[in-house]
């Protein structure tokens, strides 16, 4: 599954410059909220699901080469944070639901989540 129709079938609000998403097939996922713990088991080209929205999320994700990081819960990145992701090459996306929910549904769609 790609991330264009990830992005169609959650409802998922692009926060940064458009790309090419449905080129881009995320081998997976991570769901944590502490960086330190995103570092050390996130994988290059995974979801990160997190309800964080300050720009330390985009120096993890650009260092670990996620395929999009997936913020939760109407959390919202401030004007810097999603300037430095488009510098960065770091794809933000929104939603309102809950991690627990993106969680479960990525899931269903075959795409695992650790």
């Amino acid at each position: 599954m790609n991330l264009q129709q990830i992005i169609e079938k959650l409802n998922l609000t692009v926060l940064t410059e458009p790309r090419d998403f449905a080129s881009i097939r995320p081998g997976g996922g991570y769901t944590s909220d502490l960086l330190s713990c995103v570092m050390a088991g996130a994988k290059s080209n995974h979801l990160w699901i997190t309800l964080q929205a300050h720009l330390n999320i985009v120096a993890v994700a650009a260092l670990l080469e996620v395929a999009a990081i997936i913020i939760t819960e109407n959390a919202q990145p401030d004007p810097a944070t999603i300037a430095k992701a488009n510098e960065q090459g770091v794809i933000l996306l929104s939603t309102p639901k809950t991690t627990y929910e993106i969680d479960g549904k990525l899931w269903e769609m075959g795409i695992q989540t650790f």
